[in-house]
C-alpha cells in the first residue's frame, strides 16, 4: 500500500452493521404445535431421544466419539493441550460435538489466568445459555442460569480478547440460536418410540387383545353394576399381563368367552420402526448400516458406509467445531491451526494412499508444491 493510499484509508469509515433481531428465546426450541403434537421442547426431546431411543443414542455416540477419538494435525502444543483437555471430566470435542448435534449450539467458556492467558476451554450447557444483545441486536455477552442463580459473562473483556466461543448449526429463521439435528428427528423419535410401546403391550398381551367376555343369560338380562365391575377387577388382577399368558378360564352362569386376533398387517410394526429408524440415522447423518437397521442397500459393505461417514458428517462437523475454537483463540495462537489428521484415520487410509500417488506421480510439481497440496508443513532450509 502507497503512502497515499494508507492516508486515504485512515479517512474512511467503517460500513454500519446491520442490525438483528432480539430473539430472548430460540424458535427452534418451542416450536409451534400442529396436527395434535406438544411444541417441541428441548429437555423432552432429549430424555426421549438420547436418553431413551436407542437409534438416536447410538447415532449421537457414533459422530461425537468419532470426533473425539479423532488424531490432531501437528500444532501449537498449548493449543492442543487446551483442545485435547476434558472439560468437567468430559472430552471437551466430545461433548460440543453432542450439543451441537442434539441442541444446535455449542457454548466454550474461556477460563483465563491472571495475565489473561487461557488456562482451560470449559463447555457450557447451550440450554442453559441466553444470549445477550447490544441496541443493534448483536450479541454482547450470555447469562448463565442455573435454577435461580445466573452469571452474566460479557463476549469480550476491556482487551477485546473473547471469553465466550459461539458455534451454532445453521437456523434460517434466527438471527442468533442455531438447529440442531435433533429437531429434525424429534417425529421419527417419537414414531419409533410408539411402535416400541406398541409392540410391548402387544408382548404383555400375549400378542393379541386377548378377548371378550360375553354374559348371555338366555332371558336377555345383563350384568348389575356390581357384577360388572367384580368381573373386571378379577380379570385384571388374575389374567392380564405378560407372567398370566395362556391361563385357563372358569366361567359360569351364562359367561362365554370370544377370542379375538388382529390380522398380520396390524400387527406388523417391524416395517414402521425400521422406516422411523432410518428417518433417525438420517436426520443424524450416520448411515442406517452401521446401526445395524435391515434392508440397507445403498453401500456395499461396512467398510463403504465407515467411510461415507467420515466424509460426509465426521469431518465437515470437526472442521466446523475446530474452525471455530482456532478462530476464537486466535488473540493467543495467531498462527495455529486446528484440523483433523487425515493420514491417521483408518477409513480414509485408501483414499489417501490414492492422493499420495497421483501427487507424487506429477513430475511437474515441485517438491514444495506437492507438500502444500498434502497439507504438509514446509521444509525449513538448513
Amino acid at each position: 500500500m502507497t503512502f497515499l493510499e494508507t492516508i486515504a484509508s485512515a479517512f474512511k469509515g467503517k460500513g454500519a452493521r446491520v442490525p438483528l433481531a432480539q430473539s430472548y428465546v430460540s424458535p427452534w426450541m418451542f416450536g409451534e404445535s400442529g396436527g395434535g403434537r406438544l411444541p417441541f421442547d428441548y429437555h423432552r426431546a432429549v430424555r426421549h431421544a438420547y436418553l431413551e431411543n436407542p437409534v438416536a443414542h447410538r447415532a449421537v455416540r457414533l459422530v461425537a466419539d468419532g470426533i473425539a477419538g479423532a488424531p490432531l494435525a501437528p500444532t501449537d502444543p498449548s493449543l492442543a493441550m487446551l483442545v485435547l483437555e476434558t472439560s468437567a471430566g468430559q472430552s471437551l470435542l466430545e461433548t460440543l460435538a453432542s450439543q451441537l448435534l442434539l441442541h444446535g449450539n455449542a457454548y466454550v467458556q474461556i477460563l483465563k489466568d491472571g495475565l489473561g492467558y487461557p488456562v482451560e476451554l470449559f463447555a457450557l450447557r447451550p440450554e442453559r445459555v441466553t444470549l445477550v444483545f447490544g441496541n443493534d441486536g448483536w450479541p454482547t455477552g450470555i447469562t448463565y442460569r442455573v435454577g435461580e442463580r445466573s452469571m452474566t459473562i460479557p463476549m469480550c473483556d476491556a482487551d477485546a480478547s473473547p471469553n465466550i466461543i459461539h458455534i451454532k448449526g445453521y437456523h434460517p429463521g434466527d438471527d442468533h440460536y442455531g438447529a440442531g439435528c435433533l429437531g429434525a428427528a424429534d417425529q421419527a423419535v417419537a414414531t419409533h418410540n410408539a411402535a416400541a410401546n406398541w409392540n410391548r403391550s402387544l408382548l404383555e398381551n400375549a400378542a393379541r387383545p386377548s378377548g371378550a367376555l360375553v354374559y348371555d343369560a338366555g332371558n336377555g338380562a345383563g350384568l348389575s353394576g356390581e357384577q360388572f365391575d367384580r368381573l373386571r377387577e378379577e380379570l385384571n388382577r388374575v389374567f392380564s399381563g405378560s407372567p398370566n399368558a395362556g391361563r385357563p378360564m372358569l366361567l359360569e352362569g351364562g359367561l362365554k368367552w370370544q377370542s379375538m386376533s388382529m390380522s398380520p398387517a396390524d400387527m406388523d410394526f417391524a416395517a414402521l420402526k425400521s422406516a422411523a429408524a432410518r428417518d433417525i440415522a438420517l436426520a443424524f447423518g450416520v448411515p442406517p448400516m452401521l446401526l445395524g437397521l435391515p434392508g440397507d442397500s445403498t453401500y456395499n459393505n461396512y467398510k463403504e458406509a465407515n467411510k461415507a461417514l467420515w466424509r460426509l458428517t465426521l469431518l465437515p462437523l470437526a472442521d466446523k467445531l475446530l474452525s471455530a475454537i482456532a478462530e476464537g483463540l486466535e488473540t493467543w495462537f495467531p498462527d495455529a491451526r486446528l484440523a483433523i489428521d487425515l493420514d491417521r484415520i483408518p477409513a480414509l487410509a485408501e483414499d489417501r494412499q490414492a492422493l499420495w500417488s497421483q501427487i507424487n506421480a506429477a513430475g511437474f510439481l515441485t517438491d514444495a508444491e506437492k507438500r502444500e497440496m498434502l497439507g504438509l508443513p514446509a521444509l525449513v532450509q538448513p
